[in-house]
C-alpha cells in the first residue's frame, strides 16, 4: 500500500455518530442495513448502507455509536443514497465488525 502524507490523512473527516434509525435493506445486492446516523449540529443526520448483517440487527443498532467517514461524495446504492461510509474491520470469517468508541464520547467528535 502506498504511503500518504499526514496532510493527506487530515483530508479524511472521520467522526463519531449515533445511530438513530436502522432498517433492513433487502433490495441491496449483498445483505445490508440502512442506517440513519446523527453526527451532531455541525453535520446533522446522514444515511449509510452497511453490510453488517452477520453481527447486527436493525433493532439492536438504535442508540449505538459508530465511526464513519463523513466527507466522501454520496453514493447511490439501489434506490438508497448512502452519504457516509461506516467503518469496520473483518472478523475471522471476514464479516464486518463496526468500529465504535469504547467510552461515552460526544457525537460529532472528529477522529485524531
Amino acid at each position: 500500500m502506498a504511503e500518504i502524507s499526514f496532510d493527506d490523512f487530515l483530508k479524511v473527516d472521520i467522526r463519531v455518530g449515533q445511530i438513530t434509525r436502522a432498517e433492513p435493506f433487502p433490495e441491496a445486492r449483498k445483505p445490508a442495513i440502512k442506517l440513519w446516523i446523527d453526527f451532531g449540529d455541525e453535520i446533522g443526520e446522514k444515511k449509510s448502507s452497511a453490510q453488517i448483517t452477520a453481527h447486527y440487527t436493525p433493532d439492536e443498532l438504535i442508540g449505538k455509536r459508530a465511526i464513519a467517514v463523513v466527507n466522501f461524495p454520496p453514493r447511490q446504492i439501489g434506490k438508497f443514497m448512502s452519504e457516509v461510509l461506516v467503518l469496520g474491520v473483518p472478523d475471522a470469517e471476514n464479516e464486518v465488525v463496526l468500529l465504535r468508541p469504547d467510552l461515552d464520547v460526544p457525537i460529532g467528535g472528529r477522529m485524531y
